[in-house]
Parts: C-alpha cells; sequence; structure tokens
C-alpha cells in the first residue's frame, strides 16, 4: 500500500463528503423541489450560499464519530457502534433530526438503544417497521466505514451492515453497504460503473435498492447525455410518493446513482447533478462527493469548492472540543484507524497531533490550509496553481501594506454563535488552546518590494476581543523564523492564535509570507465561572449541557432534573488532572464532579450521594458505584467538591478534606471534566475548574 496516497486519498473522501453536504445544504427538502431549485438556480455551477462558517451537520456528524467505534473498542459488533451512538450524542439537541419517536429513524433507534435494546434489534424491522427501517439514515452516516477499509470490499460491507443495522434494516442497511463499498472501491478503481457494478454484487439482487440502481443503470445506457430525462424517469417511477415516510432510502438511492452515472467521474459535476435533483441533496451530494472525492484525490476537487470550506467543518457531538474539526487532521486520525485495521505500522508523521489535546497543522497534505484564516484583504491567500503558492505551506500575499496598516494570520480555536449564520445541528465548542500552553511557528516571509516586515505571535480574548501578543521580530527575506511563546493569562476564552502582520516603515511592502508549521502545545488547565456564562447553541459558551432545565440565575447555573444532568467542558484527552466545582445542594440527593468523561456514557463522578454521604461512581456504559463515606452535608450549604485523577487512583475531597481514596484496576483513560446530577433534584452550581497534573 502506498501510505501517503491512501491518506490524499481518504483526505479527498472528506472533503467531497463536506463539500457535497455544504453545496446541497441550502436547498435540501422540505420546502425546496427539484422545479423549484431549477427555476430558482437554473444550472448549479458553485455554491449557492455564502456563509461566515457552514454550522454542523448530520450527514458529518455520523461518519466522523460512529467510527469512533474502532478507537473506543477493542472488539466492534453492533452492540458497541450502538453505544457510541449514545455516547457522543447529546439527547434531543444537534447531531441529527430529533423528529420524533416512529417519524425519526436516529430518533427512534436513540430511544429505543437508551432504553436497553441493543443494536441491532434497535433497528430492526421487527421492531420499528418498515417504514422507518428503511429511510435515508442508513447510508448518509456510512461514508467513513469505506475510508478505513480501502480496497477491501468485504470488511467495508460487513462494518457498514453492523454500523447501519443500529438504526435501520432492510434497504435502509443495504444503502449502507452500497455506499462503503463504493467508496471502498474507489481506492483503487478508477471507473464509476465499474465501481457501481461491483458494490451491487454485495447486496441481494432481488432488492429494490439494486432495482433502482440497475433501473437508473440501463436507463443512462440509454440515455447517456441528459441526466434531467434520467430525473424524470425516477420521479416516474421511484417517486416520493411510491415510497412512505419522511425521507425513504429508495429514491434518494436512485439519485446517487443518476449522479454517479451522469457525473462521469467530474467531482464538481457529479455534487452538482446530485444537488439540482432534489429530494435530500446534502445527503446524495455528500455520498457521492465522498466516493468521487477518494476516487480523484484532493486534487480533483476544484479550487472554487475547496476553498470556502477552508478545511473546517463544525460538529454537535456532546464534546465541544471534538466538534472543531480540521480536515487534515480528521483525515490523518480516519487513516490511522485504517492502517490499524490492517494491522500496518502507522507513519510517526501522522500521530502528531491526532487524537490529542495538542493543535499541529504541517499543510502536508496538497493544497491543505488547516482553517487557518487572515483579517485584512491585504494578506491574500495565495491558492494551489498560482505563482506564488508553495506545496506544504499556508501561502500568504502581502499585498502593498502601508505603514501603520496591521493585519492578523490566525487559526479560531474556538467558535461563538456570532461566528454563525444559522444554527442547523446546534453545535456546542469548547476552546482548543489556554493560558501556559506554548504556540510554535515557523514560516518565512520573502520581499518582493518595499524594506521589511514585522510579525509577532498573539491570541485574542473571545469576549472583548483584547489582542495579547509577543514582540515583533523583523525575518530578514527569504530565512526561516520561528516562535516559541508561552501564552498569557486571557479572561475569557482564546478564539484566535496565529500571527500579528504589520508594516513599520515609509515604503509600502509587498511580498509572500509562508507559514510552514504551527503547534499549540503543553498542559491545559481552564475556570468556568457559571455566572460569565451565556445560552449558545442550546448549551453554554464553553460548556456543553445534557438532561434536565437549567438557566443562569443566582450567580451561578441553577438546574433541575427529574433524572440527570450532564456538564461537559474543557480537553477531550485529558487524563491526569484534578476538578473542582463549588455547589449548594438545593433539593434531592447527587450533587457531582466529574472527570474523564468521554461522553454521556462514560466519566467518573464524585459528590454529595444520599444521606450523610458522598460516594464515588463509574459510568463506563453501566453506572457503578466505587465507594462510599460518610459525610453530613445539608440542603442550601455551600461545599467544594474535588475530584483527582493519577494514573489508576482516584482522590476525592469535601472542602479540602480527603474522604475516599480508590484505585481503579482497569481505569477509563481520558476525558472531560464536568458537573453532574445521578438522580432528580436540583442544584446550584458556580464553577468548574479543571487543572492537568
Amino acid at each position: 500500500m502506498n501510505k501517503e496516497r491512501y491518506l490524499e486519498q481518504v483526505y479527498g473522501g472528506l472533503l467531497g463528503k463536506c463539500a457535497g453536504v455544504r453545496l446541497g445544504a441550502p436547498v435540501e427538502p422540505t420546502i425546496w423541489t427539484y422545479d423549484l431549485i431549477r427555476k430558482t438556480y437554473g444550472d448549479i455551477t458553485g455554491y449557492i450560499k455564502n456563509y461566515k462558517n457552514f454550522a454542523a451537520d448530520d450527514d458529518v456528524n455520523g461518519p466522523l464519530f460512529f467510527i469512533r467505534a474502532l478507537l473506543d473498542n477493542d472488539i466492534v459488533t453492533e452492540k458497541e457502534i450502538g453505544r457510541t451512538w449514545l455516547n457522543y450524542t447529546r439527547e434531543g439537541i444537534g447531531f441529527y433530526w430529533w423528529g420524533g419517536y416512529g417519524v425519526s429513524t436516529e430518533h427512534t433507534a436513540y430511544l429505543n438503544l437508551k432504553s436497553g435494546m441493543e443494536a441491532p434489534e434497535s433497528g430492526s424491522i421487527k421492531v420499528n417497521g418498515s417504514t422507518v427501517a428503511e429511510q435515508i439514515g442508513g447510508q448518509i452516516f456510512i461514508d467513513s466505514w469505506g475510508w478505513v477499509f480501502p480496497d477491501n470490499p468485504t470488511e467495508a460491507a460487513r462494518y457498514a451492515e453492523m454500523a447501519a443495522s443500529v438504526s435501520h434494516d432492510g434497504n435502509g442497511i443495504y444503502g449502507g453497504i452500497f455506499i462503503a463499498v463504493c467508496v471502498s472501491l474507489a481506492f483503487s478503481d478508477k471507473d464509476v460503473q465499474n465501481i457501481v457494478e461491483e458494490a451491487l454484487k454485495w447486496i441481494p439482487a432481488d432488492s429494490e435498492y439494486v432495482r433502482v440502481i440497475t433501473s437508473v443503470r440501463d436507463f443512462y445506457r440509454e440515455n447517456p447525455d441528459d441526466w434531467t430525462k434520467c430525473r424524470d424517469y425516477l420521479e416516474q417511477n421511484f417517486g416520493y410518493d411510491r415510497y412512505p415516510g419522511v425521507c425513504h432510502m429508495i429514491p434518494n438511492a436512485g439519485v446517487c446513482a443518476l449522479s454517479l452515472y451522469y457525473g462521469k467521474g467530474d467531482f464538481a459535476r457529479t455534487i452538482e447533478i446530485a444537488t439540482m435533483c432534489g429530494w435530500d441533496t446534502d445527503c446524495n451530494a455528500g455520498n457521492v462527493g465522498a466516493i468521487i472525492g477518494v476516487m480523484n484525490g484532493p486534487e480533483g476537487i476544484p479550487v472554487h469548492y475547496r476553498t470556502p470550506m477552508n478545511d473546517f467543518h463544525a460538529a454537535s457531538s456532546i464534546s465541544g472540543s471534538l466538534n472543531i474539526i480540521d480536515l487534515p487532521t480528521a483525515a490523518k486520525e480516519l487513516a490511522i484507524l485504517g492502517l490499524e485495521q490492517l494491522k500496518e505500522t502507522v507513519p510517526e508523521e501522522w500521530k502528531k497531533g491526532t487524537f490529542s489535546d495538542d493543535i499541529y497543522f504541517d499543510f502536508s497534505l496538497p493544497g491543505s490550509t488547516s482553517g487557518i484564516r487572515t483579517s485584512s484583504e491585504y494578506l491574500a491567500p495565495i491558492g494551489p496553481g498560482e505563482e506564488y503558492f508553495r506545496e506544504g505551506c499556508v501561502s500568504i500575499l502581502l499585498d502593498r501594506l502601508v505603514r501603520g496598516n496591521a493585519a492578523r494570520l490566525f487559526y479560531k480555536p474556538y467558535y461563538r454563535r456570532e461566528d454563525f449564520d444559522d444554527e442547523r445541528y446546534s453545535p456546542t465548542f469548547t476552546p482548543l488552546v489556554y493560558s501556559g500552553q506554548t504556540l510554535r511557528i515557523r514560516g518565512e516571509a520573502v520581499r518582493l518590494s518595499g524594506q521589511r516586515i514585522a510579525v509577532a505571535p498573539y491570541v485574542r480574548d473571545s469576549l472583548d476581543k483584547e489582542i495579547y501578543s509577543d514582540s515583533y521580530i523583523f525575518p530578514p527575506s527569504g530565512e526561516e523564523f520561528e516562535f516559541n511563546w508561552t501564552i498569557p493569562d486571557v479572561p475569557f476564552a482564546i478564539d484566535e492564535v496565529g500571527l500579528l502582520v504589520t508594516n513599520f516603515d515609509s515604503e509600502k511592502f509587498l511580498g509572500n509570507l509562508f507559514i510552514k508549521e504551527m503547534e499549540v502545545s503543553g498542559s491545559k488547565s481552564f475556570s468556568v465561572q457559571f455566572k460569565e456564562e451565556k445560552r449558545e447553541f442550546r448549551g453554554l459558551s464553553r460548556c456543553s449541557c445534557v438532561g434536565g432545565a437549567w438557566d443562569l440565575e443566582f450567580e451561578g447555573l441553577h438546574v433541575l432534573t427529574q433524572d440527570h444532568f450532564y456538564l461537559c467542558s474543557g480537553p477531550y484527552y485529558q487524563r491526569d488532572c484534578v476538578a473542582t466545582t463549588r455547589l449548594i445542594p438545593q433539593n434531592g440527593e447527587s450533587h457531582m464532579v466529574m472527570v474523564r468523561s468521554g461522553g454521556a456514557e462514560t466519566g467518573y463522578f464524585f459528590g454529595l450521594s444520599g444521606q450523610n454521604k458522598v460516594a464515588l461512581y463509574k459510568r463506563d456504559h453501566d453506572l457503578v458505584k466505587l465507594a462510599e463515606a460518610v459525610f453530613s452535608w445539608e440542603t442550601g450549604t455551600e461545599y467544594n467538591l474535588s475530584l483527582e485523577a493519577r494514573e489508576n487512583s482516584l482522590v476525592c475531597c469535601v472542602d479540602g478534606e480527603e474522604l475516599i481514596s480508590f484505585v481503579d484496576e482497569n481505569p477509563l483513560r481520558y476525558g472531560m471534566a464536568g458537573t453532574a446530577m445521578l438522580e432528580g433534584g436540583r442544584t446550584l452550581f458556580f464553577d468548574l475548574t479543571c487543572r492537568e497534573l
């Protein structure tokens, strides 16, 4: 296997998925119809809507989070993938469509899983009926199983069947198998018709799914030049009116086949046709984009589809830090999982910054930018094919910077509601960069005319937009420079990290700036004062909330729940740390601090639990009490709880007094910090602080 090309093709598939979703999202049903799309936009040849940032979408959430079953488990079956659903989802918020039990297939499967039912029963026709089980979700969340099993349709099909069966059955599973196999085959086969024909062999020949694909194939062979005729044929023979439910698999499978055939291997035309066909536009364009993106690689995706994405996609899992997705890093993580399935050695250079809280960008993938932005037109990004573009760098034109002009070149490690045009699937964000960490930037400035340019590392506070920087340097033209800067204290949260660029001389400066590496590393400690938080995306500014009813009042976070409440914040991969919270129990018998939470299904919890007791719990899908101690506590009284996790040792304190010490022989590896209530009650939380040890 050519590992470098494999990584590039995974990157191409991920770019293709995101580009297709972004193109199709503005015209997805139910308002937009095939005729209305055609009358409004005509022949689509590029994005039809500009976004500040494209908000989270279920079509990308599923592939990037359900695949984590491979990371979180030694052995993966339907059961583990189902648990992955529960772990990374905020119940009722974002991630996918919460359309109601028996209406939304994903909502139905989630509630089945939550009730204790395991996959594949959770998605079966026996339990849910064929209408629910054969909606489109079985294929739209499945691309990543093809990415991690390159040119291995047997395993791609096997895992896709397991993954799709969590929520789907029948044709709902066949669609998942078909798409995953197409993606897998696209790593080596460059003929779309061959790919489709081979993928059909992996699903029952007498299925409705095969019937729609082969019908489109036969129509294409007779009418290879006009896709609109095929779309009319689909409407007449496989339209929505023939299949029950909100968004059935079969009509949209027909669109996927149509766009693959008539796109003829051209990435842009394939996703454009899928969008112009209507029905579930973002799903269909995303699926075919994932296939053709792998087949052609990143170089086959036109610049006008890549540039607006800028290698960034938002997600809406329970973890705010995992929701800020750098596509090159995500591609490396997927490729690492793929090599691990093959028992192949992972190149060392892939590992840095992957499955980690550190940020590392080397811009080694073709045309990658890792979301680097500029604040001014004086700093103009240079794309592939342009004269001063350098592969392996972020290339910037410094365009006649006059004295006193200052601009910023930066990465956004944190987002707020103001950064998006719409809510879509309710992302929630936790900062990725913290005070005390080290920012390293390696680059080069090249003078074309003028005297010299000045650069300095900086960060910006999200709340008041104040900039904190180091001293400027004047890098000699053509010589490499490097910063290693300790990030100073910032009051709220860092939402920009990068370089300040300015001209202190009288002559205009024209030149180029090349960023070769950017890294933020070091321990992460944070503190959230709830009185400073804002409601955003059905969560808080820096925290993700699950369960209960809550509000920001009484100088804190006031929570009321019938059964449970979780609040998660901070780094996802944090191991050894001590988390503290200050709270007042107001009713009920469960008021907790939490560490090493991998999501809704994992974590350690310590706090007031039962009358005159404190307890330490572990959730690894099942909740187990590890230890308890006598402690006289009262409602209405303030307490300071702390939970320290160091390797497999857990130390629990109230108001500085150690009450429980426990050694877990099978410890949870890492996770977020937070607060929690494991039973019904009412609590006033004032803060959450976590210090890495």
